[in-house]
């Protein structure tokens, strides 16, 4: 159905008399005319009839006028959303995190929604390399990473991290004299690839050697286990977000215990929400 023959219909309908619908819809009368005997025989039923008061509507036309009204304003709302979703103002979008951007992400994802209200946000806690398969796949349209992640993942970077030891308490032991004493917590490396990989980039380069390690399943845990003293850990400095009483963090200096932490999205998939959700991080 063409809807600037049903606009024609109920223009008409509402003026009541062909020049002044005409001149709304900034057509000649005999266009409208035209137009109106094209609906008529494409519908094949008689939506006007002429008489000394002017152009009224048939019984056909006065059932048929709610339905045009009906079509023509979800066509209305249709083009709406549709440009919307063309600026980038609604749809949705899924975005990972990790421990480096605990409380980052979030608070980048509440000043977007400010921007862009339209726009859902699901937020999902995964590992960095987890993160990376799914930006791929698609699944994830944003993710806070490691950086720099694999290719063909574009990113740009947001700030530093970097390890400090964890311990149940205040002590002037060193490092090296805490990793002696109690065993060193490591998550599963399905869980924390990217962190043992720098945890053992720092033991390497500073020639340190645990006396024994226990491999723990979320970072919680970790910080529950030190707590208690059964361990230490090498955790990200990110980790004071949700260190509870009792937990001490040890700086370390070292050049092996930094990294950078930033955006990643997969470039090639075009997607107007995520590029409104990157632009917005940087106008912060």
């Amino acid at each position: 159905m063409n809807l600037r023959l049903l606009k024609a219909f109920v223009t008409l309908a509402e003026k009541g008399n062909y020049a002044d619908a005409a001149q709304t819809l900034a057509v000649s009368q005999p266009a409208l005319t035209k137009q109106i005997n094209l609906l008529e025989s494409t519908i094949n039923v008689a939506l006007f009839s002429r008489g000394r008061q002017g152009t009224s509507l048939t019984a056909g036309g006065k059932r048929l006028l709610p339905e045009a009204e009906k079509v023509l304003k979800q066509a209305g709302l249709f083009l709406q959303r549709a440009e919307g979703v063309a600026k980038g103002e609604e749809g949705m979008m899924a975005v990972g995190f990790g421990l480096s951007s605990f409380t980052f992400a979030p608070q980048c994802i509440a000043h977007f929604r400010r921007h862009y209200p339209g726009v859902n946000v699901s937020l999902e806690d995964l590992p960095s390399s987890q993160q990376e398969e799914m930006l791929q796949s698609g699944v994830l349209q944003v993710g806070f990473v490691r950086v720099p992640p694999k290719a063909p993942l574009e990113y740009r970077a947001l700030f530093e991290d970097r390890l400090v030891l964890a311990v149940p308490e205040e002590s002037a032991l060193n490092v090296e004299q805490w990793l002696a004493k109690l065993p060193l917590l490591r998550l599963y490396t399905e869980r924390g690839r990217g962190l043992n990989l720098q945890t053992d980039l720092f033991l390497q380069a500073n020639r340190l050697h645990p006396s024994s390690s226990q491999q723990v399943e979320d970072i919680q845990t970790i910080v529950a286990l030190v707590v208690a003293g059964i361990g230490v850990a090498l955790l990200p400095q990110s980790v004071a977000h949700i260190a509870p009483t009792g937990f001490t963090m040890v700086p370390i200096s070292s050049e092996t215990s930094a990294w950078q932490v930033g955006i990643a999205w997969d470039g090639q998939a075009e997607d107007r929400i995520r590029d409104n959700f990157i632009a917005t991080i940087f106008l912060q």
